[in-house]
């Protein structure tokens, strides 16, 4: 049997982003706590084992979703329940509202954060996908201050990505989209998506991600200032995605293949809107 219970640690539950960020520096075992969706059922089955937990989940001002320039700001505290029922989400960028909408179940929805899914970088994760095809950036404070980082290059594997020792990720900005679409297959028993597909369409550029497929999204990458073609399109995602992931419910061939078909869908869907 699994345990069900995770090893000991230290609880720390720091008042400011910068107490976090010099906790969280101060100790290569330690990592943060937001809504817990992901870290606490890696350790209860002693699959991460951090020797001290930073609970960022009360730390003000992180959960605010604000007017950013044409687009929106959202703060990594923000639940998936208040990105989907933003009015400003909705009427700048609908599809990251309506993946809002569909990622786990209500519970789910209430407690986990946008900043805790995309610093986790589960290949299943809806967020990474849509985040990375609407061009957004990953706003992170360390102790040597605040940068942005292109949501493109943010994931780089499987559970992996490009922050570093002591830095959070504090908010992500997205431009305000209209022409766009999200679809995936949901895994029956997690909801996560066993093949996620994001197409973006904007008068100087398409953007199509797919995830769930390989250890991070991989991005579609075509002529500035074309739609996309569904023919164009599905011809090039096998190449794109070798190293398909396989586990128990999908192999990796059928994960290509439910690809190609989400992607035909996913295309109609945001050339449609």
């Amino acid at each position: 049997m699994y345990p069900q219970r995770p090893a000991a640690f230290e609880y720390k539950r720091p008042a400011s982003v910068d107490e976090a960020i010099g906790l969280l520096a101060a100790n290569g075992d330690t990592r943060a706590l937001a809504g817990g969706h992901s870290l606490l059922p890696l350790m209860k089955l002693r699959l991460a084992e951090p020797s001290v937990i930073v609970d960022i989940g009360r730390l003000p001002g992180l959960d605010v979703i604000e007017v950013d320039g044409d687009g929106v700001r959202i703060g990594a505290l923000a639940t998936h329940a208040s990105v989907a029922a933003s009015e400003l989400v909705r009427e700048r960028c609908p599809v990251l509202a309506t993946t809002a909408e569909g990622i786990g179940d209500r519970q789910v929805r209430n407690r986990g954060t946008i900043g805790g899914s995309l610093a986790h970088a589960d290949p299943g994760a809806d967020y990474p996908t849509v985040v990375s095809a609407l061009g957004a950036t990953v706003v992170v404070r360390g102790p040597n201050g605040e940068l942005e980082i292109a949501a493109d290059s943010f994931f780089t594997g499987v559970f992996t990505t490009e922050l570093a020792q002591g830095e959070l990720v504090t908010a992500v900005r997205v431009p305000a989209t209209q022409k766009a679409a999200y679809v995936k297959h949901r895994h029956p028993a997690s909801g996560y998506a066993v093949v996620g597909v994001a197409c973006v369409v904007r008068p100087d550029e398409a953007r199509i991600v797919v995830g769930g497929v390989t250890g991070s999204p991989v991005l579609i990458a075509l002529s500035p200032g074309d739609e996309p073609t569904i023919e164009a399109v599905v011809d090039e995602l096998p190449a794109a995605l070798s190293g398909a992931l396989s586990d128990t419910y999908a192999s990796g061939g059928y994960r290509v293949h439910l690809a190609q078909v989400l992607a035909k869908r996913a295309i109609r869907a945001a050339l449609a809107t």
